[in-house]
């Protein structure tokens, strides 16, 4: 493997942790990515950055599909090979970007999953008996209520909750605050919890939500406890922390029609982002429409 393309690639991952501030996650998730593309490179004898061509990225990505990577995974790493090129393309080690017009396999546009109202309520309706169930209910609650992201969520801390105004101060992607308020059941689950919180978190966390070591709650944490608290409740589907915020959105969307009003809630950039909720909407109504209208029944044979 020609030293010139690893080092250019270091650079470039360096560049993602400390200029750009990208979480060790998705700096690694580039990595994975960047490293099939050098692992091509090796195989086609690409020894300098610039004899890399757009055919050659062509090329990559049909062998990526070749190997099964579904659309989406091409599309990324084709993502993460333009953001490697517009890197060296600055240091002077590229003149244009070869991956630019270079198109992935459209990807089948997949809907959220939501749950439905009487789901959500059977979900949020459990007993709190020891100090962690209290936590637990405060997210649910607080996810189904704000429509919050869970890194959001896990990045509460107690200066961003004001009970009294029924709000919390979100910092979302790309660094964006944004004010959501906060429904009357969150507002009860919150402020229990808020009484508990005091005996379990460190002197110096800042945390709204910890865990038994006093400190800040990690997704992992909460992906399990949704996962078995759904479990115990009943529910015949996985739940996951993002279906709390599709249902909100999609529930919000049912009642209101509002899809400007949603989408500052959700912190959509763009209104297209926000508008796969009206087809969730419409596939409400066609089932009403399927199970209700004359011409819709089908004939039983």
């Amino acid at each position: 493997m020609s030293a010139v393309l690893e080092a250019g690639v270091e650079r470039f991952l360096s560049s993602l942790r400390h200029e750009r501030r990208l979480s060790v996650h998705t700096a690694d998730g580039y990595g994975r990515d960047l490293a099939a593309l050098l692992d091509y490179c090796r195989a086609q004898g690409i020894a300098e950055w610039r004899t890399l061509d757009t055919q050659h990225v062509r090329s990559f990505a049909a062998q990526c599909h070749r190997r099964g990577l579904g659309p989406r995974s091409i599309q990324r790493r084709l993502s993460a090979v333009r953001s490697l090129c517009r890197f060296l393309i600055r240091e002077g080690e590229l003149a244009n970007d070869p991956a630019a017009d270079v198109q992935a396999p459209k990807a089948a546009r997949r809907l959220p999953t939501a749950l439905d109202a009487d789901a959500m309520a059977r979900l949020l309706e459990f007993r709190t008996d020891d100090r962690l169930g209290v936590r637990d209910k405060a997210i649910m609650e607080l996810f189904y209520s704000s429509g919050l992201r869970l890194s959001e969520l896990l990045g509460l801390d107690l200066g961003d909750v004001d009970l009294r105004d029924r709000t919390v101060r979100v910092l979302g992607k790309g660094s964006k605050t944004r004010i959501v308020p906060v429904g009357s059941h969150a507002v009860a689950a919150l402020s229990r919890w808020l009484g508990e919180r005091i005996a379990l978190a460190a002197t110096d966390e800042p945390a709204v939500f910890v865990g038994v070591n006093g400190r800040r709650l990690g997704p992992r944490i909460v992906q399990r406890r949704i996962a078995a608290w759904a479990r115990r409740q009943g529910l015949p589907e996985h739940v996951h922390p993002h279906m709390f915020r599709h249902s909100f959105a999609s529930h919000l969307l049912e009642s209101s029609q509002d899809l400007r009003a949603v989408q500052e809630l959700l912190g959509h950039a763009n209104i297209s982002t926000t508008q796969v909720y009206t087809h969730l909407d419409f596939q409400h109504l066609a089932r009403i429409y399927d199970a209700s209208h004359p011409r819709a029944r089908r004939k039983r044979p």
